[in-house]
């Protein structure tokens, strides 16, 4: 007999913005996350390990991808919300436009 594996749901939030300089922003959040948080990141990806949730991004060409995972029953709105608030405060003079997508992993 074997035994179940128990599996673990996660609720995933997903949005890439339009940005002119992608990798100084995952430079930016990782150095102000770096202060309180896990960081790791380079010239195309980044990761913060947040209290509730792991963000991700992944620069590409003019472009910008955030993935927030965290637990199904955490506040997903206020993330994206944090996320979206720290990457404006981190733009110089671009307003970015956020379309999240929400899904289960």
């Amino acid at each position: 007999m074997t035994e179940a594996t128990p599996t673990t749901s996660t609720a995933v939030t997903t949005a890439t913005i339009t940005t002119v300089e992608p990798a100084r922003i995952i430079l930016r959040l990782c150095k102000h996350w770096g202060h309180k948080f896990a960081v790791s990141y380079d010239d195309i990806q980044g990761r913060v390990e947040l209290p509730s949730a792991l963000l991700l991004m992944r620069a590409g060409d003019g472009q910008l991808s955030f993935r927030v995972e965290t637990q199904p029953d955490a506040d997903i709105a206020r993330l994206e919300q944090v996320v979206a608030d720290h990457a404006q405060r981190m733009a110089r003079d671009e307003t970015y436009r956020w379309d999240w997508q929400r899904s289960a992993a």
